[in-house]
């Protein structure tokens, strides 16, 4: 492999902290990011040489960045897979993930069809259209988490249903057409940060255990407090997951371990996930740097673990935009071994709009 110098420039549908993170990780790698955002001075604009302001969604946007760039990829999945497409065809720029496997994946229903149509372990599921389902779905399964087809990530359009009566009102709050997932009692979350390089080579960062409260990634913790066997198995689906897919890049799949030891696919993100934030500094190769390396098709970095490691998200709940004050930062950085990483940009956990 050679490099011509300066590096190539990569576009990413999406600026927000991961684009932002990307951004910083491939930097001492000479490889530029023009960023594609519909909010102007989105957080991953300090570190792109240049931003697009236009919605994800916006064909002229799309078409602009694919011309700009060497290679195309999304770091949210409202990237427009028809458009990047088009774009790639017209201005013979690859793009990875492939944006098949980003049309699979944007629709709950039709990514939990294809895993359990290639044998991959996932809870119980069924289509639900109507008010009347749903309750038919909550009474046989005895709750029900209930997922929007389209448009949630992060936690956003899912809405835990144990009572029938609230059948109506739930499916209204996530939008119409939906998936019921049989409400699990498990044991804890895992994910693995699964890697698809050039010429099929796969690679899997350690077995992490999320914890989640009310929907929302709260800590991470590297490797996860679990059994060996359970981690193998763990690490196992997420091969198959990866064989599974189409694209080179990072991918993080959600996974439940339940009572029983069993290991069942929650949902999978074609792009690095907040579930792998810990290898910015716990592994020898961070999820960030990865994607750019395999998406650009250049040698995978090692995904080891340098050392345990846990990860708190802190999230700031408003009602408007507001600067951000994030307070006892002397005493966390005091701590040994203790680093901060993110943005000078908040999220709305209300309504996901990104601001300052």
């Amino acid at each position: 492999m050679s490099i011509t110098l300066p590096g190539p420039t990569l576009g990413v549908v999406g600026g927000g902290q991961l684009g932002r993170m990307m951004g910083e990780a491939v930097a001492p790698l000479g490889v530029d990011l023009v960023v594609l955002d519909p909010t102007p001075d989105c957080p991953a604009s300090p570190v792109a040489v240049d931003q697009i302001v236009a919605d994800f969604d916006d064909p002229d946007g799309v078409r602009e960045l694919a011309s700009r760039v060497d290679a195309l990829t999304f770091e949210i999945e409202l990237a427009d897979p028809d458009l990047l497409a088009a774009a790639s065809d017209e201005h013979d720029v690859p793009v990875h993930p492939d944006p098949d496997t980003l049309r699979t994946i944007q629709d709950k229903l039709v990514q939990k069809e294809a895993l359990a149509d290639a044998g991959i372990p996932v809870p119980e599921f069924a289509a639900v259209a109507t008010a009347d389902g749903l309750e038919r779905l909550v009474e046989e399964f005895g709750g029900v988490m209930l997922k929007a087809r389209e448009g949630g990530y992060d936690g956003r359009g899912n809405l835990p249903v144990d009572d029938p009566a609230d059948a109506a009102a739930a499916l209204d709050a996530v939008g119409g057409d939906a998936m019921a997932e049989r409400f699990l009692d498990f044991e804890r979350e895992l994910a693995v940060m699964g890697l698809k390089g050039a010429d099929g080579e796969t690679r899997t960062y350690p077995v992490t255990e999320t914890v989640h409260r009310e929907e929302i990634l709260r800590e991470s913790v590297s490797p996860a407090r679990t059994d060996d066997a359970v981690a193998a198995e763990a690490e196992r689906v997420a091969r198959d997951v990866l064989d599974l897919l189409d694209g080179r890049g990072v991918y993080g799949i959600e996974l439940f371990e339940t009572r029983e030891g069993e290991v069942l696919v929650n949902e999978i993100a074609p792009r690095s996930h907040n579930s792998g934030h810990w290898t910015i500094e716990g592994a020898r190769t961070s999820q960030f740097e990865n994607h750019v390396r395999a998406v650009l098709g250049w040698p995978l970095g090692p995904t080891d673990l340098v050392a345990p490691a846990v990860t708190a998200n802190v999230l700031g709940d408003v009602e408007e935009t507001q600067p951000a004050i994030l307070r006892g930062v002397d005493g966390v950085l005091a701590a040994p071994d203790a680093t901060s990483t993110g943005t000078a940009k908040t999220t709305c956990i209300r309504c996901g709009r990104r601001g300052t």
